[in-house]
């Protein structure tokens, strides 16, 4: 009878598992969320070669030198790349770096702009020095056919654009006046969720010999790991661990740091979930090969 009771009492503990409101996974799933981003809570990080590799190229190009970003994402994207363009603009900005930003996204000059105009809030804020427009900093906007844009540019930057996103016309900006073409461009970043990233290495690398770097979504990441070990590429970030690997070098911890420590308890309960799963499944299996005996 004590055995009985036992298979019955694994039978209905199985089957309570197997049977579980997904609704709970959700909840639990949404309080461990909240719980963490409350908390503050941050994961110190370990930092990847090809994440070095880009802060060490910006940090070593000399006050005045053009570094082009393309933020090149929309906005189903900003969660994993805007941290990537704060974090590199504000380390450029405040070395004194000349940036030319643009966007080769339809739906990217939105973010483009207030990536910009934030960093250069904060610089001026926390270094005492404030970027200005057309001196500083140039931001170009949008043009649709991204690979002839990427082209063009290696001929002359006001081919693709002979304005710049306010309207004001490249050569009345002083700091575009002493840019032609790539061959004043120390490198590019580009930061995207597309495959836009293949025309900067095909076009921009390929064709001009320009250094190009990437900051990409997670899911899209490892298909351009060759082209950093072949060296057509100088430096790779992946996803949201990537942003925080380079907030970790810059000393500045900002939105990725923080979502790396929600994101590793979310990752905690999904797995927790999933063996509570797998417990569910081989008890509820165990029990139907007892009746099955028994019968």
């Amino acid at each position: 009878m004590e055995q009985g009771r036992a298979q019955s009492k694994n039978k209905t503990f199985s089957e309570m598992l197997m049977s579980m409101d997904r609704r709970w996974v959700f909840l639990v799933l949404g309080i461990v969320t909240v719980g963490a981003l409350l908390s503050k809570f941050t994961i110190k990080q370990s930092v990847t070669p090809e994440v070095r590799d880009i802060y060490n190229f910006v940090e070593n190009l000399k006050p005045s030198d053009n570094l082009l970003v393309a933020i090149d994402y929309d906005p189903n994207a900003k969660a994993e790349l805007h941290p990537m363009a704060y974090a590199i603009l504000e380390q450029a900005m405040a070395r004194k770096i000349h940036v030319i930003t643009l966007t080769l996204s339809q739906n990217g000059a939105g973010l483009a702009d207030q990536a910009v105009r934030d960093v250069v809030d904060s610089v001026a804020t926390y270094d005492g020095f404030r970027p200005e427009y057309g001196k500083d900093y140039v931001f170009l906007g949008y043009r649709p056919y991204y690979a002839l844009v990427i082209l063009g540019m290696g001929q002359n930057f006001r081919i693709p654009f002979p304005k710049d996103y306010f309207g004001n016309v490249l050569d009345s900006l002083p700091m575009m006046k002493r840019v032609q073409n790539y061959d004043q461009i120390a490198g590019v970043i580009d930061i995207t969720g597309s495959n836009v990233a293949d025309a900067w290495i095909a076009n921009a690398n390929g064709r001009y010999g320009v250094k190009v770097a990437l900051g990409l979504t997670g899911v899209s990441g490892a298909d351009y790991y060759p082209y950093f070990q072949s060296r057509q590429i100088f430096g790779l970030m992946v996803g949201m661990k990537g942003a925080a690997e380079y907030e970790t070098l810059t000393h500045n911890p900002g939105p990725a740091m923080e979502a790396m420590g929600v994101q590793t308890f979310a990752h905690i309960v999904i797995i927790l979930f999933i063996l509570i799963g797998n417990v569910g499944y081989f008890l509820d299996r165990r029990a139907q090969n007892k009746r099955a005996r028994q019968l």
